[in-house]
């Protein structure tokens, strides 16, 4: 059985998308991140906001994958550097919504990512032991997560 406990809630604050077009492995775009904010029992501080980005991807069928990579200042000013993956999916009513800006109900779609961390901070060397997992939702300023250590 496995167990989740809470790390922390991942809140991103994002630029407009720049979008790159059609390529061959689908519907390309770039969502510049401007900063955030996370906080936890064991952690909290707030999203450095350059470099910082989530390099999307809608593919044929629908699904949009995320591939993110950030830098986490925790209050004691320790750098963790988070990178995840992750997919989004609905129904087209509700990711057309999305696409737009548009706020809907988090449990109408699928949004989830596997983040992963770095740090030379000892505080938060647990970090560099674990692995993760975590559910989110899309505001019209930018995606909220809650990241869970897979125990």
């Amino acid at each position: 059985m496995i167990e989740l406990k809470h790390l922390f809630e991942l809140k991103l604050f994002v630029e407009p998308i720049i979008e790159i077009g059609h390529t061959p492995y689908g519907q390309r775009r770039i969502s510049p991140i401007k900063g955030g904010s996370f906080q936890g029992d064991r952690m909290r501080g707030h999203v450095q906001a350059s470099p910082a980005g989530d390099w999307l991807l809608v593919r044929n069928d629908g699904v949009l994958t995320l591939n993110v990579r950030l830098t986490l200042e925790c209050d004691d000013h320790s750098l963790i550097y988070m990178s995840y993956e992750g997919m989004r999916h609905g129904p087209p009513e509700v990711m057309d919504k999305l696409a737009k800006g548009e706020s809907v109900e988090p449990g109408s779609y699928y949004f989830r990512m596997a983040p992963k961390f770095e740090t030379a901070a000892p505080q938060y060397a647990f970090l560099n032991k674990m692995l993760a997992v975590a559910t989110g939702h899309r505001d019209p300023i930018g995606p909220t997560y809650q990241v869970f250590e897979v125990l």
